[in-house]
């Protein structure tokens, strides 16, 4: 493990592991660490060593001394690649890999944007980032959806009357509810959503020209969804896997929390 000192934004802090010989440079989901991804250990981490980066209010990742009004603007997408340069002064400028699940797929993407010509594959898991999740739109870009997430967040009731009611109406299913609700039931978990995903709301990767990279450059593109995600189902990344040619793209019998040790099987059955 170590860190990234990103100069503007704070340290992040990263596991390593693995036992493959190609770096991955990995972002997880959200309430998890850049460990999320040690259950795929007979599948990607026989290929594989694991650069798993913490997201800030994660795990071991520190901002620096930023007030709310900066968390609230959000993180300039240009600091994405300090990822990647911070990663090179400390482990050489080479090829690499990498890997998002959910939201962590945003700075995978960003990266494939900026790095195509050293990266040899992009693994994508329930990604957020290849079409516009209305839900997050509403939230981080519409001012009445700004000022609705602010008063959830800083109320006890009002976030667990919110998410029973969008079940209700079946806008989410049981499984993103008790996600959700894991992630709200606690005033410093509500805080941490909050600051988390405005922080991200300005990461968003540029579809058109991910998809051209790719295919110029001949990324190997692996694409994995759960069928019964509602979240980020595949259905909605079709006019970019249409763009890519050679996509290698998986639907399972899952929902949207897909890393676990049900998907490390389901890839190793693939090999054979």
């Amino acid at each position: 493990m170590g860190f990234l000192d990103i100069s503007g934004l704070g340290k992040v802090h990263y596991h390593e592991y693995g036992s493959g010989g190609k770096p991955l440079l990995a972002f997880h989901g959200y309430g998890m660490t850049g460990r999320q991804f040690h259950v795929l250990e007979n599948s990607i981490l026989q290929e594989y060593h694991v650069y798993g980066f913490d997201h800030f209010f994660h795990g071991g990742s520190q901002l620096a001394d930023w007030t709310e009004a900066q968390i609230l603007t959000g993180m300039p997408r240009e600091m994405v690649k300090q990822y990647a340069e911070e990663w090179f002064k400390l482990h050489g400028r080479q090829r690499f890999s990498v890997m998002g699940y959910s939201i962590g797929a945003n700075i995978a993407l960003i990266l494939v944007e900026e790095y195509a010509d050293q990266i040899d594959e992009v693994i994508l898991m329930a990604p957020d980032g290849l079409a516009v999740y209305k839900g997050f739109e509403i939230l981080l870009h519409k001012p009445w959806g700004r000022y609705m997430f602010k008063t959830v967040t800083k109320s006890k009731w009002l976030a667990p009357a919110l998410l029973n009611s969008l079940k209700k109406i079946r806008f989410i299913d049981d499984s993103l509810h008790q996600i959700a609700y894991n992630e709200i039931d606690t005033e410093q978990k509500r805080r941490d959503v909050y600051y988390t995903l405005n922080l991200i709301r300005l990461l968003k990767p540029d579809i058109d020209r991910i998809a051209e990279n790719v295919n110029k450059y001949t990324i190997k593109c692996r694409l994995i969804f759960g069928k019964y995600d509602n979240l980020f189902p595949m259905k909605a990344a079709r006019p970019f896997i249409h763009k890519v040619q050679n996509a290698d793209v998986h639907e399972v019998n899952m929902g949207h929390w897909l890393v676990t040790r049900q998907l490390d099987e389901y890839l190793v059955n693939l090999q054979r």
